[in-house]
């Protein structure tokens, strides 16, 4: 299967409208042990990006990327602008050049957004933070080799649920130490959002928002 731009916006898309449909969720997730603000600042940041594809041309699937990883970086607050971005942006420049995107290609692209993650955020997997739940899928992905939709929901939803039995140590949650057990991360449950819409939307081969 090609992955094309189209994939990509419609990818966008869904994440925003999950996004929105959760946002009292994801802040619910955030007040114990954040700043309580993760559900607003995803929603204005993916809907920022939503509106700049609509009225964007981009050549590349590369570009496109590219340009989500601006927009997310420059209008979602927290710590979690700069990681999604830089998922993005090493996204991007993996692809750069590519006029035609296998999945193969693009499966490396999330190892590479994992690797940029990790790397920006100074964290791994066991620490309580979105990395635990991009790492697991993404391994996953390497080893299926193509991307099945059940499997990477399925992954993605019992990488965030997981994350409630463990010990913050990165992050504004790790100021409460144990006290961040019995508490789903809320990257974690955003990231879930976004393999979620994913996985939709490779399943269904195009965007069907009409």
């Amino acid at each position: 299967m090609e992955i094309t731009k189209e994939h990509i916006k419609c990818w966008i898309n869904k994440i925003n409208e999950k996004i929105t449909e959760n946002k009292c969720y994801l802040t619910k997730l955030d007040q114990p042990i954040g700043d309580g603000d993760h559900g607003v600042n995803m929603e204005r940041g993916f809907q920022a990006t939503v509106n700049m594809l609509e009225t964007t041309s981009y050549d590349t699937v590369s570009s496109m990327l590219k340009a989500c990883a601006l927009s997310v970086m420059s209008k979602v607050g927290g710590a979690a602008g700069p990681l999604y971005g830089t998922a993005f942006l090493r996204m991007s420049l993996h692809l750069n050049g590519a006029q035609l995107v296998t999945e193969k290609m693009f499966i490396e692209a999330l190892e590479e957004a994992v690797v940029g993650m990790k790397k920006r955020g100074r964290t791994e997997v066991g620490e309580k933070t979105m990395i635990d739940v991009w790492a697991p899928v993404v391994e996953k992905l390497q080893k299926d080799g193509a991307f099945h939709a059940s499997a990477i929901i399925q992954t993605a939803k019992e990488a965030r649920n997981k994350t409630e039995h463990i010990a913050a140590s990165k992050g504004r949650a790790s100021f409460f130490k144990e006290k961040s057990v019995g508490y789903i991360d809320p990257g974690a449950a955003s990231s879930y959002i976004i393999f979620e819409a994913l996985a939709e939307t490779l399943e269904e081969g195009a965007c069907q928002r009409g």
